[in-house]
């Protein structure tokens, strides 16, 4: 199971904008990665015992516009890792993006205020995070579940923050 450790680590991930107001809405969400950002949580797997986990990113937005993000993710009890994001726009509302605990692509779309995004991941997991945006502008609060046969194995619950 140490891939879906590293993928639930991932629930502190990537797109996160102040939605407030109509000017806010207007920001391009990737940028809320550029810079550095926090992400700490808890991950539940199901038969263990729960554990904290927390992330370090660095991102930059590319010429093309493409968000790159490296996170150094650190799990408790665990040596630290690294985890790399490419995001890039594929419409108003929506996004594609890989990673490295990711089998295949990640489809990332914006529904309302909140951001989700669906992966599979290696052993036929079924990943499905949401990010929603705090009214601060400067955090987001991440939720994730990873099925395997329809069944919920994983969960993490955190908060992602701009420092």
């Amino acid at each position: 199971m140490p891939a879906l450790r590293h993928a639930l680590a991932a629930a502190g991930s990537i797109l996160v904008a102040p939605l407030a107001s109509a000017e806010e809405r207007q920001v391009d969400p990737l940028h809320f990665f550029e810079g550095r950002t926090e992400t700490q949580g808890t991950v539940k797997v199901m038969f263990h015992k729960p554990y904290r986990t927390r992330s370090i990113g660095a991102g930059r937005i590319e010429p093309d516009g493409t968000l790159t993000l490296v996170q150094r993710v650190e799990d408790e009890g665990k040596p630290s890792h690294e985890r790399r994001w490419r995001v890039r726009r594929a419409g108003p509302d929506r996004f594609v993006a890989s990673m490295t605990e990711a089998v295949g692509p990640v489809a990332i779309e914006r529904i309302g205020n909140r951001y989700r995004f669906r992966f599979t991941m290696k052993g036929n997991m079924r990943a499905e995070q949401i990010l929603t945006p705090q009214p601060d502008g400067r955090s987001a609060r991440n939720i994730m579940k990873v099925k395997r046969m329809g069944i919920t194995v994983a969960t993490t619950e955190g908060t992602i923050r701009k420092i």
